[in-house]
């Protein structure tokens, strides 16, 4: 099998500080999985690895089956504090990647017709990303007309219109108010209700994204999957590693927002993956993949 993104004994160090430890991970096309951990852990460390940008210096990234060693179209990635061009419009802006991508400046200067053709297929499928993220009626603003979220929302579909097989999102909501954040919460639900109908009608699920998040409510809110990335288990001094793998209840964006339905995991994972009171043996809660197996036992019977 292929998977959308892969960890094979992915390990870390600077020097003498060792960061990561033998993570091994498979996150399946569709999934939209959530990580969590202390501070110090290397979460942004292995953002990077993933990325291409600071490959490890142990161990093997691959996305669609090939490896990760420098930045490649299968990863995109939405940082906390978006970068959007000021004297571009949001449609612009989402459009910009494919004209570097697919085009040269002798290309559109000596083959313009060709280039206005092409520009106009960029500028269509920049409407339709803006759709997929709710700013259909914002495509001819320019930044300093759109708010934290609107931008963060381009900053998205800026990624998403260049098709990474694995989109990584850094704490994208971090500086965002609360209400603002609840409503790019509500957009990840409707990206995985339309994983879930893609795959109802045998297509390729067109989301599968991988968010950072210091907020355990969120992780467990819009993830299908909780990851814990930890430096406390029983082999600490070597670097973090995955301590904390499970599914998560699934939200549906109608639903009302009930935290309720994850107190007992919440608690959990937060004894999991922050508590240092006590080294733990990790595998104790790596059981994703167990407990889809057994989940497709049952609905199999």
């Amino acid at each position: 099998m292929t998977y959308a993104l892969e960890l094979d004994d992915v390990s870390h160090w600077f020097g003498s500080n060792k960061v990561l430890n033998h993570l091994n991970l498979q996150i399946a096309d569709g999934q939209i999985v959530a990580v969590v951990g202390p501070s110090g852990c290397g979460k942004s460390t292995l953002l990077r690895a993933i990325l291409g940008t600071h490959p490890a210096k142990a161990g093997r990234v691959l996305a669609d089956g090939k490896q990760i060693t420098r930045p490649s179209r299968a990863v995109g990635i939405v940082y906390q504090h978006y970068t959007l061009y000021e004297f571009l419009t949001a449609q612009q802006n989402v459009a910009f990647g494919l004209k570097l991508d697919q085009t040269s400046i002798p290309f559109r200067l000596f083959q313009y017709p060709r280039w206005r053709d092409l520009r106009q297929q960029h500028i269509e499928q920049a409407d339709d990303f803006l759709r997929q993220v709710g700013l259909s009626e914002a495509i001819n603003r320019y930044p300093h007309e759109l708010s934290g979220g609107m931008k963060q929302r381009v900053a998205i579909a800026q990624a998403m219109i260049m098709k990474p097989k694995i989109l990584l999102l850094d704490e994208p909501f971090g500086a965002l108010d609360e209400s603002t954040r609840t409503e790019l919460q509500m957009m990840l639900l409707r990206f995985y209700q339309a994983n879930l109908k893609a795959k109802q009608q045998n297509e390729d699920p067109p989301y599968t994204i991988l968010i950072v998040t210091h907020e355990l409510n969120e992780a467990l809110y819009v993830a299908d999957r909780v990851v814990g990335l930890s430096q406390y288990h029983n082999d600490g001094e070597n670097g973090a590693t995955i301590v904390y793998d499970r599914p998560c209840p699934v939200f549906h964006p109608d639903d009302a927002r009930d935290f309720d339905r994850f107190v007992h995991q919440r608690e959990e994972l937060r004894k999991a993956v922050f508590d240092d009171a006590e080294n733990k043996q990790h595998e104790q809660f790596v059981t994703f993949w167990t407990e889809l197996q057994k989940t497709h036992a049952q609905v199999e019977a």
